[in-house]
Order: structure tokens, then C-alpha cells, then sequence
């Protein structure tokens, strides 16, 4: 047997979110014709770099499948492969936080970074090698049949999803999801958000925007400042190389740079910019923006997103900040302005103690001894928390928050201590509320959401 195995059907695009269904067709017309008992076999090779099929330095898994009635085989693979990419928590080593270079011994949470991050989770390489085995009826042996394997084309996957009203197209037999909008090479290439292009944070909010990195030209991103008439008051341009925890080669063949992170809300760039931290002491920032576009030298190549600097709250509401996994395995972020309520539930151990000295010489009538009592108590906290009044563009970002595996309330720009560990930045939560009716203009006038969260840690007391 010679002929190799035929790609009937296979994903579209090289950038592919897993949460989607990935469908291989796969044929042989000579197998199935001439020989017995014929699987159809996937090599499923994931790596860092781009795998090469004939070591197994990357292999994952071989997954088979038998003929269907139209004689070919049918492999869904989006089970196999989501499982090999996951959230950014942590900022990949090179990058850093108020000047630190992170590194094994020094690491920080993705969020505050100061400019850049590579991705160390969010994207993985893929190339699967197909082929045909059969019984061989001469040694009565399952065999691999020399000659029919076949290679896939290169994919970048990355842990998105899409959602059942997203548009798919198709080309030929192929089907997928357009991703070549994140590709940073025109005023209409996004960011990996679904967010609106206007957002909103306090002045010492922490956030990121993470983008695409394949277009040779993107090697910039231009930080304007804007007061709250529009005059400019100062420009930031961070430069996309090693030194502000990127790579210099777009292309290079390395997960890691495929996806950068950008760490561009006040917060962030109070942790290094003199020019953006002088704008907060003087007071000049707040009610004005930020503006966050790609650049190629001095051409602008996405588009571009404004950050609101709130106004300093007149009324004391304490600001919660979230954030959030999104579609496409970023983070957004949303700061509640306005009232919010905090609660704590306890939960302990009781037992029933004897009163006085028992174990001593002489008895003794201890008051503080007797009757019941805890023997350890666990606290767990929920905060209710209420948007400001908000637009229709916000409802995208706040399905995707009720529907996120992953959310933490962040804390803001603060002095940190002498060797702190920064576990206090970063607090997972979860969300409690269940259900989330959609809101109009039309139908509800002025739009505002209430949620609640529930710390996932407790709180856990002194044992007696």
C-alpha cells in the first residue's frame, strides 16, 4: 500500500481558539478497498515550538476511529487539544513590575506588569500526523500501513471559545472561525477583547489588553494622554523588544511570542511612566483618557481603545474592581463605582466543655471554662456590587463575566513593603449570581447591573 491519506476536511486559519468543534476528515481509498479491519490513526503533536512529526519530543496522544458509511473517518479533536492551553495568571519571566525583572524567584501576578508580557499558557503549536492501520492478514497483526501518512498544516491554538452566534465561513470542504481580525495589520485588527472600545478605571486600576504579535510592522503601541477637554497633555511610546518583556522577532517560532500581553491601564503605567505619574500628582488625568493603538513607526495598525480616568468619588463608594477570563483567553476588567455591601458568614466546629480544673491537684471553678463552644470558625465574605449607569456595548462584557471560569477581584496601585510577595493584588472569587437579563435603552431607559461575588478562600481561625 502506497498512497498516502487525504485531508478531506480540516479547520480554517492557523490561529484557532480550541473551544470550538476541530473536525479532520480524513480518507484512503486504496485502504479501504484492499484491506481489513481499517482505523484511521491521529498523531497529535503540541508544543512550544513547531513540532516535527518524526521525533515524538511533542507527541500527545494517538487517537483512531473507525470508518463511517461514506468510508472515510471523522475526528473531532477539540476534547484533546483544549486541554494543553490555559490562562495567564502569572507574568512570563523577562517581563517586570515597578522595574523588577520577573524571574522564577521573582514572579508577579500578569495584571501589573509594567509594559509587556509573552504568554507563557494562553497558545500552544499543533501539527497532526495521519495515517492508516490495518490487520495484516499474513501475520494476523494490527500494523501501521507504510506509505499513507499524511501531515497537517501548522496551527497556533490559543484558549478561546466561540459561542454558537458567532459566524462561521467556510472554503471549500473547510470550515472555521475568521480569527484574522487579530492580526495587527490595519485600523480594523482588534485586540483579543470583546470589551467596548470605550472603558472606564480609577486611577490606580491595574489592567491589560493582550493582542496578536504575527505582523513584522507592529513594533510599537502609542500611550497618548488626554485631559477632559481633549488637550493633550503627554504621549508614552513603549517599543516592542526584549528589554520591556517582549521579543524583537515577530516571527519568531516560539509560543511564548505568538501572544503579548500589555499592561496599559493607570496602574500599570504608574509603575514606570514619570510622565503619566506627574499627570496623577497634579491632578490633570483624572476625568480625562488614555488613548492604547498599535503603531508600525509612525502608521497606526489596529484599533484604537480610550481608557476613561474616572473622577475621584464624591460619595466614599468603595471601588471593586474584577476581572475576568474572556472569549478569547484575555482578561477584561470592570471597576463597580458604585455602592457595594459586604457580608461575612461563619461556619464553625462546636464541642462541649467541662467547667474547672479537672487534670490538676485540686479542682478549680474556672469561669472562662464549660459549656459549649467553637472549637474553630471559618469565615466567608460576599460582596454585592453595582455598576454605574452603562451603555448597551457593555452587555457582550458582562455575559462573558457571568459566564467566566475564572474571576478575581483586584486591588489597585498601593506602597508595597520590602520584599513583599504580592499576594494581596490578586483575590479569586466567585460568582454567585446565576442568571443575567440583558438590558436596552429601549426597554429599561437607564442601564445599571447588580452582582454579587463570594471570596473563594475562607477565612480560617485559631483551633483550641
Amino acid at each position: 500500500m502506497a498512497a498516502n491519506c487525504v485531508i478531506e476536511q480540516h479547520p480554517i486559519g492557523f490561529f484557532i481558539p480550541v473551544g470550538q468543534e476541530l473536525i479532520f476528515v480524513i480518507s484512503n481509498r486504496d485502504a479501504v478497498a484492499n484491506e481489513t479491519k481499517v482505523k484511521f490513526c491521529a498523531e497529535v503533536h503540541i508544543g512550544s515550538t513547531i513540532p516535527v512529526t518524526a521525533t515524538s519530543d511533542d507527541l500527545k496522544g494517538v487517537f483512531k476511529t473507525t470508518l463511517n458509511n461514506a468510508g472515510v473517518g471523522m475526528f473531532d479533536l477539540r476534547n484533546v487539544i483544549e486541554n494543553y492551553v490555559k490562562a495567564d495568571n502569572m507574568a512570563a519571566n523577562g517581563s517586570s513590575y515597578k522595574g523588577t525583572t520577573t524571574s522564577d524567584s521573582e514572579r508577579h501576578p500578569v495584571h501589573l506588569i509594567d509594559k509587556y508580557s509573552l504568554n507563557t499558557n494562553l497558545g500552544r503549536y499543533m501539527v497532526i500526523q495521519f495515517y492508516v492501520e490495518y490487520l495484516n492478514t499474513t501475520t494476523n497483526v494490527i500494523e501501521r500501513a507504510a506509505g499513507t501518512t499524511q501531515n497537517s498544516g501548522v496551527y497556533f491554538l490559543f484558549n478561546g471559545y466561540v459561542k454558537h452566534t458567532d459566524s462561521l465561513f467556510k472554503s471549500g470542504n473547510n470550515f472555521g472561525f475568521d480569527t484574522t481580525k487579530f492580526i495587527i495589520n490595519g485600523l480594523s485588527s482588534t485586540f483579543l477583547t470583546n470589551a467596548p472600545d470605550l472603558q472606564y478605571a480609577n486611577v490606580e486600576d491595574y489592567g491589560t489588553m493582550s493582542f496578536v504579535t504575527s505582523s513584522a510592522s507592529m513594533n510599537s503601541i502609542a500611550l497618548n494622554y488626554y485631559s477632559s477637554t481633549y488637550s493633550l497633555l503627554g504621549t508614552d511610546t513603549v517599543v516592542r523588544n526584549s528589554s520591556n518583556g517582549a521579543w524583537d522577532n515577530p516571527f519568531a517560532a516560539v509560543s511564548e511570542n505568538q501572544i503579548l500581553h500589555l499592561g496599559c491601564f493607570p496602574g500599570n503605567l504608574r509603575n514606570w511612566s514619570s510622565t503619566f505619574q506627574a499627570l496623577v500628582t497634579a491632578g490633570t488625568i483624572q476625568g480625562g483618557f488614555i488613548t492604547v493603538q498599535a503603531y508600525a513607526d509612525f502608521s497606526a495598525i489596529s484599533k484604537g481603545y480610550n481608557i476613561i480616568v474616572n473622577c475621584p468619588d464624591t460619595k466614599n463608594f468603595e471601588s471593586i474592581r474584577l476581572c475576568w477570563l474572556n472569549q478569547w483567553g484575555a482578561w477584561d476588567y470592570y471597576t463597580f463605582t458604585k455602592k457595594s455591601i459586604r457580608s461575612t458568614s461563619t461556619q464553625g466546629s462546636t464541642y462541649h466543655q467541662l467547667g474547672g480544673s479537672w487534670n490538676e491537684s485540686l479542682y478549680r471553678p474556672d469561669s472562662f471554662k464549660g459549656g459549649k463552644k467553637s472549637f474553630r470558625v471559618n469565615a466567608t465574605e460576599r460582596i454585592t456590587i453595582n455598576t454605574n449607569f452603562v451603555s448597551e456595548d457593555d452587555n457582550v462584557m458582562f455575559e462573558e463575566l457571568i459566564n467566566s471560569p475564572e474571576v478575581y477581584l483586584l486591588e489597585g496601585y498601593q506602597t508595597d513593603a520590602a520584599n513583599a510577595v504580592l499576594n494581596n493584588y490578586v483575590t479569586p472569587v466567585r460568582l454567585t449570581t446565576s442568571s443575567f437579563t440583558k438590558k436596552t435603552s429601549a426597554n429599561d431607559k437607564l442601564i445599571q447591573y447588580t452582582f454579587e461575588i463570594e471570596k473563594s478562600k475562607t477565612l480560617r481561625t485559631q483551633s483550641i
